[in-house]
């Protein structure tokens, strides 16, 4: 089993199965069913004219159609050259053979090898479905902050925190409150020119939407990073970072993959901030690695 998953690591999956996962939390049932036909059996699909597929999937034409162009094509007949391509891929190739779910008797060789896979595949299907026109408006505006502030709770709470001190490093100026209450307080101070970020994977945290919908009102530039791209969050959001919608189950919650893809755009974010700041970062990161350097040398306390 284990070699199976190591060879399905380098499986042609292609962006329409990102975008799929990416995206089905936003559809209907209806549309669901046509977006798993397709990821699940390409080459079939593909041979399907747009009345096939809708009887496939015991839907309508008009869903297909919307299905298609919610997944990025202009119409049905785009998708099906996609699908023909992923299929022609897929022959030459080898597609994932095994599940990721983890097994309560699963060697801890397993376990490994298959959240090795997930991780991967997170990373993977984040990726492809980054806005990287977002990302790149939302680094500008971070480049340029008086100050940021960034919301997040548990498991978000600690990209939250993970984003600030990288930004501190570079001599920004940033804040993670992790008490809602403080984070509402803070909020209120922001203005014009400043950023805030909301971290939530559901996109329905309450304790998260309310401190960035009153820097919103405020006027700040307000970025959120979610897994469900239509979710409450996103209303009072300027820009949108859509990260991966990994499958929860019961030895590995939501939290878990939903962080991984988290601190990829945050990397992301940090990394394209100090590339628009490299003049005044470069210095400030060489000065806190010096300012620690005495805590790594052998010998001392």
């Amino acid at each position: 089993m284990t070699q199976d998953v190591k060879e399905s690591f380098g499986s042609p999956g292609g962006s329409l199965a990102a975008k799929v996962r990416t995206l089905a939390p936003s559809m209907t049932r209806s549309m669901q069913r046509v977006a798993e036909a397709v990821a699940g059996d390409p080459a079939g699909c593909a041979a399907l004219t747009v009345t096939g597929l809708a009887e496939l999937t015991g839907t309508s034409e008009a869903t297909v159609v919307r299905t298609a162009r919610l997944l990025g094509y202009p119409g049905y007949r785009d998708l099906r050259l996609a699908l023909a391509g992923l299929a022609a891929q897929q022959q030459s190739g080898r597609a994932p053979a095994i599940t990721t779910d983890i097994a309560v008797d699963d060697s801890l060789a397993d376990v490994v090898t298959k959240l090795a896979y997930e991780e991967q595949q997170t990373l993977a299907d984040t990726a492809a479905g980054l806005d990287t026109a977002a990302l790149g408006a939302a680094v500008t505006a971070l480049a340029a902050a008086r100050r940021t502030d960034v919301y997040g709770l548990g498991a978000s709470g600690l990209v939250a925190q993970d984003l600030t001190q990288k930004l501190l490093r570079i001599g920004l100026i940033a804040h993670a409150p992790g008490d809602p209450h403080l984070a509402v307080t803070n909020a209120v101070q922001l203005r014009a020119g400043d950023v805030a970020i909301a971290i939530t994977h559901s996109g329905s945290t309450g304790d998260v939407i309310e401190p960035l919908r009153v820097a919103f009102e405020r006027g700040a530039t307000t970025v959120a990073i979610t897994g469900r791209p239509q979710s409450p969050v996103t209303q009072y959001a300027d820009h949108v970072l859509t990260t991966s919608t990994s499958r929860e189950s019961e030895l590995r919650p939501a939290a878990m993959s939903s962080r991984t893809s988290q601190l990829l755009v945050v990397d992301c974010l940090f990394v394209g901030v100090a590339q628009r700041t490299y003049e005044s970062a470069a210095p400030a990161l060489a000065a806190s690695y010096e300012a620690l350097a005495h805590r790594h040398r052998a010998g001392t306390r």
